[in-house]
């Protein structure tokens, strides 16, 4: 186990160094109006809503909130009331929280269960956005049957392809920004 804690050491002060190495220019931080062009492109009908965005992705509303004095960005999905979920469901979403639902997560809040994708803003890169956007949808499109964000799985997931298709799409509409 102490290799593999090396291993993932070695990795993360190995990234700036590849980046020079290959030329990549580093993306500029996220701001509100940056944040706001890549959820355009995403849906040309997105709506800006006091300090964050509504728009659809996949047929499923989604609500992105910042909070740029707290460099914090929260992207939400509401599923249903979060009375009456069983221990059994629990169970299962903090399952998926581990090793499935991946960067996003189901999460409890004032009496409603929501799929959410959270992330420091300025740190965000446009594809991260994309990609937690997307598992965002898929954990929401999952709830009650695979619990899945759709890409990769840490250990040993049950995602299906056509999961990953909804990411791949919003990563290609992503280029062009």
């Amino acid at each position: 186990m102490a290799w593999l804690l090396r291993f993932v050491i070695a990795c993360v002060l190995a990234a700036p160094a590849l980046a020079q190495e290959t030329g990549a220019e580093p993306e500029p931080p996220m701001t509100y109006e940056r944040l706001g062009r890549i959820l355009f492109a995403l849906d040309g009908a997105a709506q800006p809503v006091g300090p964050g965005f509504q728009l659809t992705i996949a047929g499923v509303p989604v609500l992105v909130v910042t909070d740029p004095a707290a460099d914090r960005m929260r992207a939400m999905v509401p599923l249903r009331p979060s009375e009456g979920l069983t221990a059994e469901e629990l169970m299962r979403m903090m399952q998926a929280n581990f090793d499935t639902a991946l960067d996003a997560r189901y999460a409890v809040a004032r009496g409603q269960l929501w799929a959410v994708f959270i992330h420091p803003l300025s740190a965000l890169q446009k594809d991260q956005l994309i990609s937690g956007l997307g598992q965002t949808v898929n954990i929401a499109r999952t709830y009650g049957t695979l619990y899945t964000g759709g890409a990769l799985q840490f250990g040993g997931g049950d995602s299906p392809g056509i999961q990953r298709q909804l990411i791949e799409e919003l990563l290609e509409k992503g280029e062009e920004i």
